[in-house]
């Protein structure tokens, strides 16, 4: 038996404008960052000499040249016919993924296309670590493992070389920092599982650091 059911019309509206709502709440573009200045800046030896950790954060934001090659100067391509990157990353794996955390929304990095890809519409930074500061730099890195890339390696040597090879990458983000005159500090002091659960992380991919990154205020 065949039963028919009137729905009000004005549940109908309602249900339409609801889903249009969130849709525009969740919506959040990408972009596509200027390609990086590879000449400039202060030499390494200087750079190494003035780097340093810094908990004191201007709220203003980050240029877009100045962000297009600070994420480049992380973990860019810096050999385009191989894609490998200007940090080493064990066989290769390149496990790592580097997250940006802004007052605008959560996006990850995509080095292939130079560009920051939308993840959620959302300012997260206040979950990226404890210390008040961390809410206020403009930029919060947050380095993610992906052990789905490192194949059947035992569980040990992922954690192991995940964690290296991030510190390879927060290194970077550290001299070109102190190369710009910009402030950053990498934190451990992270709930991470309360992270993963806002960035609607997988099982299988684990937050290492977070590194806030902006003007010293």
């Amino acid at each position: 038996m065949k039963i028919n059911v009137q729905v009000p019309s004005w549940i109908g509206v309602y249900l339409f404008c609801a889903a249009a709502c969130a849709s525009g709440a969740e919506k959040l573009d990408p972009i596509q960052l200027v390609k990086p200045e590879l000449t400039g800046g202060k030499p390494l030896m200087q750079a190494l000499a003035e780097r340093k950790s810094l908990r004191s954060f201007s709220d203003k934001k980050l240029r877009p040249q100045l962000l297009s090659n600070l994420l480049w100067a992380a973990f860019g391509i810096n050999r385009l016919e191989s894609g490998k990157r200007t940090a080493p990353s064990a066989v290769n794996w390149q496990e790592i993924d580097l997250y940006a955390a802004t007052e605008r929304g959560l996006f990850l990095y995509n080095a292939r296309a130079h560009r920051l890809d939308p993840v959620l519409a959302k300012d997260i930074r206040s979950s990226a670590g404890e210390q008040p500061f961390v809410r206020v730099a403009p930029l919060v890195l947050i380095f993610v493992a992906d052990y789905a890339k490192m194949g059947e390696a035992p569980q040990d040597k992922k954690d192991f070389y995940s964690a290296t090879d991030t510190g390879f990458i927060s290194q970077n983000v550290y001299l070109f920092c102190a190369s710009e005159g910009l402030a950053t500090v990498v934190l451990g002091m992270v709930d991470r599982p309360a992270l993963a659960k806002v960035m609607g992380l997988r099982g299988d991919q684990k937050i290492v650091l977070t590194q806030p990154v902006g003007y010293p205020k």
